[in-house]
């Protein structure tokens, strides 16, 4: 039996506060950088082993040249940063692996927890309509997989890398060979 393969972590720069958290719903270990300078941010992308994602050249172009992983998002919605996430792991040969989802809020470990104990807690629509709950280990945020939780995963599809065409699949001038109309 083969080992498991091994997870990527990532660490973010303080304007990529809505992907961390996605991230985390993905079950991706993701720490939100949001207070301190680049250096600091360096640091502990190298002492924690931890890709890092920016939306910042500058800080993009450091961590290369001091031999950081780093994958650069400046796209404007997190649709389109994660498909550049896929793209960017899957050029410098990082498998994504999405894991248990981890508190959006924290990043904490998430336990199930009894419908009963969440009466009090939930608005009555949501406890009248939903049957899993969960709980934050570390904040104590409840969660329960509803719409939100669809279109979560709906988004998270823009994480499944595919290989990039090849040109030997593409027609004339290097546009993708269309199917022929079988009539």
């Amino acid at each position: 039996m083969a080992p498991p393969k091994p997870r990527v972590r990532f660490v973010a720069d303080a304007m990529l506060g809505s992907l961390v958290r996605k991230l985390r719903a993905f079950g991706f270990d993701t720490t939100y950088y949001r207070a301190g300078d680049d250096a600091g941010l360096m640091r502990a992308a190298a002492r924690e082993g931890r890709l890092i994602l920016t939306s910042d050249r500058a800080l993009a172009e450091r961590c290369r040249s001091r031999g950081l992983g780093v994958v650069m998002l400046d796209q404007q919605s997190d649709g389109a940063r994660l498909s550049a996430l896929a793209r960017g792991c899957g050029a410098i040969g990082i498998e994504l692996v999405k894991g248990a989802p981890f508190c959006s809020l924290c990043g904490g470990g998430l336990a199930p927890l009894g419908k009963a104990e969440v009466e009090p807690k939930v608005p009555p629509s949501v406890y009248a309509r939903h049957r899993l709950f969960f709980r934050c280990m570390s904040c104590g945020q409840i969660y329960w997989r509803g719409t939100h939780w669809k279109k979560l995963m709906s988004l998270a599809r823009r994480l499944d890398q595919k290989p990039v065409a090849s040109l030997h699949s593409r027609g004339k001038a290097g546009r993708r060979a269309r199917p022929r109309n079988p009539r």
